[in-house]
C-alpha cells in the first residue's frame, strides 16, 4: 500500500493520518531510520493524545502492509505487473522489474482510489495543514531507531509537492517513477513505461476488490 490507500480513512484524524504516511515518509528523510512495531506499540496508548494518534497511525501502516502484501491479488497482480516490465526490458537483464512491478502496483492502486473518491485527496493534503511539523517531529523520534532532525521539513515539503495529486495522470506518473528510480539509483524508465501503467491502471481497477479485502479494508 501507498500513502493514500493507508491514509484515506483517516482523513478526519490528521495526526493518525499523519502516522500512516511516517513509515514511508521517512524512507525517503533518512533510509537509517526505522519504525519497528515492538518501538511503537507502547506509544499507542500514551496518555499524550498527539503521541498515541501518531503511534497508533503508524501501527494502523504496518498491520496494512501486513495483510496487503499477503493477499493473493496483490501476489499475482505484481506478477503481472512485472512481467510487463519484463516485456519492455527484453533486451536487459539487469533491470528490476520485480522491483518495478511491486512498486507500480502500489502507485496505480492509489491512482484508481483517488479517482474513485473525488475531493479526498483535497481532504488528505488539508489534514496535513493541521497538524505541528515539529511536534511530530519530537514524537516520531520517540518511537525512531535513531532520531533525525529531517522530519519537520520533509513534511512541509510532502504537503507543498503533493505528489499524489500526479499518480490519476500516467505521463505525470511515470515522472514521479522516474524521481524514485534515481532516489534507489537505478536506470530512468523509458517512455515505454507509460503504456506499461495504462495496462497496469486497468489491471489494478478490475481486482481492486482482491488487492483490498472488505475483511480488511
Amino acid at each position: 500500500m501507498n500513502y493514500f490507500a493507508h491514509g484515506m480513512r483517516f482523513v478526519d484524524r490528521p495526526y493518525f493520518l499523519a502516522g500512516t504516511a511516517l513509515p514511508d515518509l521517512l524512507s525517503v528523510v533518512d533510509r537509517r531510520v526505522r519504525l519497528r512495531m515492538k518501538n511503537v506499540a507502547p506509544f499507542v496508548e500514551e496518555t499524550d493524545s498527539i503521541q498515541a494518534e501518531l503511534a497508533s497511525g503508524i501501527k494502523q501502516h504496518l498491520d496494512d502492509d501486513h495483510w496487503f502484501h499477503s493477499t493473493q491479488g496483490f501476489l499475482e497482480i505484481t506478477t503481472d505487473l512485472s512481467l510487463l516490465f519484463r516485456e519492455l526490458f527484453q533486451n536487459d537483464d539487469s533491470a528490476r522489474v520485480g522491483f518495478l512491478g511491486h512498486i507500480t502496483t502500489e502507485l496505480l492502486l492509489d491512482a484508481v482510489l483517488i479517482d474513485q473518491n473525488p475531493g479526498l485527496i483535497d481532504r488528505y493534503y488539508d489534514a496535513f495543514l493541521e497538524i505541528d511539523p515539529f511536534v511530530t517531529q519530537q514524537a516520531t523520534n520517540r518511537m525512531t531507531t535513531r532520531e533525525t532532525d529531517q522530519l519537520r521539513a520533509w513534511l512541509v515539503l510532502f504537503h507543498k509537492e503533493a505528489f499524489l495529486r500526479d499518480y490519476p495522470d500516467p505521463q505525470r506518473m511515470h515522472l514521479r517513477l522516474n524521481q524514485v528510480m534515481k532516489r534507489v539509483k537505478l536506470q530512468p524508465l523509458p517512455e515505454g513505461t507509460i503504456s506499461v501503467l495504462k495496462t497496469g491502471r486497468e489491471i489494478v481497477e478490475k481486482r481492486l476488490d482482491d488487492l483490498l479485502p472488505p475483511e480488511h479494508f
